[in-house]
């Protein structure tokens, strides 16, 4: 269990942080700006969540749970059990990852299928999905670089991969069921 009974500790002031299995790193490594961007990934979540009802909210407060087990998993380096603590760490399983397969598909099959590209917007809450999407694609993008220099959990780049595409397809679901996407037209600006 997490207490949190004192915000600020100082310890960060020069620069470091710690990371879940007590190892000190700069702030600016590459593992941090990895879980720090899978956080960004859910305050952005959250502002969807105030446009978002039903299924999809509920959806996307389950995401919201995945996200910490994620940072969880991104911010410990070792991945065997930790002997010290007597504990395996908390690590994306791919059950997570099958279950947003399972979401995508079957948001998916209310759709017709796209014949151009869809710009991010529409809805607010399709606007703020798509906005998900993109941060979340950062995440993905420096968690793949962090794989690049460490192990990791090779479930944690899958739920990230998978994760874009639910957000994109959601996107699409709330914009009236992709009735509402506003496409993209090749060239239309570009002699106006």
């Amino acid at each position: 269990m997490v207490v949190l009974s004192k915000i600020y500790t100082k310890t960060g002031d020069a620069g470091e942080t710690a990371l879940g299995n007590g190892a000190r790193v700069a702030k600016h490594s590459i593992r941090v700006n990895a879980y720090g961007t899978v956080d960004e990934t859910n305050a952005t979540v959250g502002m969807a969540r105030q446009h978002s009802t039903g299924e999809i909210d509920a959806a996307l407060a389950r995401i919201q749970n995945d996200l910490f087990d994620l940072g969880a998993d991104l911010c410990r380096p070792d991945m065997e059990r930790d002997h010290e603590a007597g504990y395996v760490p908390l690590r994306i399983l791919e059950r997570q990852v099958l279950r947003l397969e399972t979401e995508i598909d079957a948001m998916n099959a209310r759709l017709q299928p796209l014949r151009s590209f869809i710009l991010p917007g529409g809805s607010a809450l399709a606007a703020h999905l798509h906005l998900c999407r993109t941060v979340s694609r950062r995440a993905e993008r420096l968690t793949v670089e962090l794989a690049t220099m460490e192990a990791i959990n090779a479930e944690a780049v899958k739920y990230l991969n998978r994760l874009s595409d639910w957000f994109f397809v959601a996107g699409r679901i709330a914009n009236d069921d992709g009735k509402a996407d506003v496409l993209w037209v090749p060239g239309l600006t570009r002699d106006a």
